[in-house]
């Protein structure tokens, strides 16, 4: 019984350093996959469910992730000016005509 809490606690804390170096559309995308697998698994009880399920999850942590990083559907040729009081970069969205930071904040 030991060892099956050491093996447990020794994957858990592998899992955690490996998402160490990921992007948070990374370590999301992983989070749902393994969710959703989970799910999956546990809603279907066969494996084409699971896998399906940790398909949708990674996808769907993978877009929140990108919409916390603020680079969804960002544009890579957008003018940008650099406000020195706060050093950050803002832009005008063209179809509203109102001004943001980079990660989506509205600017004041």
């Amino acid at each position: 019984m030991r060892s099956i809490g050491i093996l447990i606690a020794s994957t858990a804390m592998l899992g955690l350093s490996a998402c160490a170096g990921m992007t948070p559309s990374e370590r999301s995308a992983a989070t749902g996959a393994a969710v959703g697998a989970a799910g999956g698994a546990l809603i279907g009880r066969d494996a084409g469910s699971a896998a399906l399920g940790a398909v949708v999850g990674g996808a769907a942590g993978w877009y929140l992730g990108c919409r916390e990083e603020g680079r969804c559907g960002a544009v890579d040729n957008r003018r940008q000016h650099y406000d020195q009081r706060t050093g950050r970069y803002y832009f005008q969205d063209p179809q509203s005509g109102r001004w943001f930071y980079e990660n989506g904040e509205p600017y004041p």
